[in-house]
Formats: C-alpha cells, structure tokens, sequence
C-alpha cells in the first residue's frame, strides 16, 4: 500500500532532528495557519550574519512538522541571504515529495524564517 507521506517525512516527522525551544536564540519568528490551526516557531542564532543553529517547536500535521525540521537544516550555516532564498520547491524535494494539500507546510516554514530573521533585524 502506498502511504500518504514519503519515508523522509515521516521520519522527519517522527524524529526530528532540530526540535526544541533554543534557550540562546537571538531571532524568534511565530507563525500560524488559521485554516488548518498549525503553529510554529522558529528559533535562530545568529552569528556574523550566518545562522549558527536552527531549531522549532510545531503543533500541527505530520507535514508541517517535517517541514519545519527540514528547513532548520537547510539554513544552517546559511548566510542570512542564503536561507532567505531557499523556495518550497527545494524543501518539497528535500522531503522527496508532498501531497499536494500539505504544500502549504513548506510556505508556513518559510514564513516561520523570515519572521525570526525580521525579528532579528529589529534587535540589531
């Protein structure tokens, strides 16, 4: 039978490897889907101008969960322009694949990103 995620989903949604409020973070950014109810937050240090470590605390489906693990790992050690430019379509293929309903998730984590990186912008 075919499932509805890819197997890096659900590991990703099963295991995540960047979750956890980050006690140091200097940038937090908190989004949220009314349509769907998902919220999350994303914490970032930042160094330099380069995201030193990356980490999220999600309530929501297993793809929105996923995908906010896979764009903790893609930012880090990312210049602030680096992560900024990373699309949905990179981290929909980082995941091997979304349904079509839950491409939505990929655009809350990126907005979950540039909120933090706001934040941090406001701090400076």
């Amino acid at each position: 039978m075919n499932s509805y995620y890819t197997k890096e989903t659900m590991e990703r949604f099963l295991n995540p490897k960047h979750f956890g409020e980050m006690k140091d973070a200097n940038a937090v950014g908190r989004v949220g889907n009314p349509k769907c109810g998902d919220q999350m937050t994303v914490y970032l240090k930042i160094e330099d101008g380069k995201i030193k470590n990356a980490s999220f605390q999600t309530l929501g489906c297993a793809a929105a969960i996923a995908t906010s693990d896979v764009i903790c790992e893609m930012i880090t050690g990312k210049t602030i322009k680096e992560a900024l430019s990373i699309t949905e379509k990179e981290m929909i293929e980082k995941l091997e694949k979304l349904p079509a309903v839950k491409v939505h998730c990929s655009s809350l984590a990126i907005s979950g990103l540039k909120k933090a990186i706001e934040d941090y912008e406001e701090k400076k």
